[in-house]
C-alpha cells in the first residue's frame, strides 16, 4: 500500500509530465487510474478498485439513483463526467451554485464532484436556464449520470 505522501507525489509528477493517463495495479484486487484532459489540463476522471475506494474516501451513501432523461424531454443534461460524490456549493455553509430557474453561461461552474479527496468543477456546456437537479447534494454519482437539465 502506497502512502499518502508517495501518492501526492505521484500525482504532482503524474500532473506535470504529459501523460494522459496512468494505470497502477496496487495488488491483485486494487488499481488505480487516472486520467487527464487533452493537453495535461487538469485531472478529468480518477477511478480505483472499491477496496481502496473504502480505505481512501468512504462516501456518505453508497446508493447510486439512476435518473434517465429522453433528448428533447425538457432540456439539455449536464452529465458528471466522473465517478464521486456530487457537491452543489463550493463548501456547506455557501449557497449552491445553481439552483432551478437560474441563469447560466457556457463555462460557469454549476457543481463540484469530488473523487479520491480531489474536487473537480463541473462546468455548463451551453449556456441557458437551469430547468431541473437531477440529484441530491452529497449523492454518488456515475459517469454520464444528468446532473441537471438546461434549456
Amino acid at each position: 500500500m502506497y502512502s499518502v505522501q508517495e501518492i501526492k507525489e505521484l500525482l504532482e509528477s503524474f500532473n506535470s509530465s504529459k501523460a494522459t493517463a496512468l494505470d497502477i495495479q496496487i495488488d491483485e484486487n486494487q488499481f488505480l487510474s487516472i486520467r487527464q484532459k487533452s493537453g495535461g489540463q487538469g485531472l478529468v476522471q480518477v477511478q480505483a478498485s472499491p477496496a481502496v475506494v473504502e480505505v481512501q474516501t468512504p462516501a456518505p451513501s453508497t446508493e447510486v439513483q439512476s435518473v434517465s432523461v429522453e433528448k428533447g424531454g425538457d432540456g439539455t443534461p449536464i452529465e458528471a463526467p466522473m465517478v464521486g460524490v456530487f457537491y452543489a456549493a463550493p463548501s456547506p455553509d455557501s449557497e449552491p451554485y445553481v439552483s432551478v430557474g437560474s441563469t447560466v453561461k457556457k463555462g460557469d461552474v454549476v457543481c463540484i464532484i469530488e473523487a479520491m479527496k480531489l474536487m473537480n468543477e463541473v462546468t455548463a456546456e451551453k449556456s441557458g436556464v437551469v430547468t431541473e437537479i437531477c440529484v441530491e447534494n452529497g449523492q454518488v454519482v456515475e459517469y454520464g449520470q444528468p446532473l441537471f437539465l438546461i434549456k
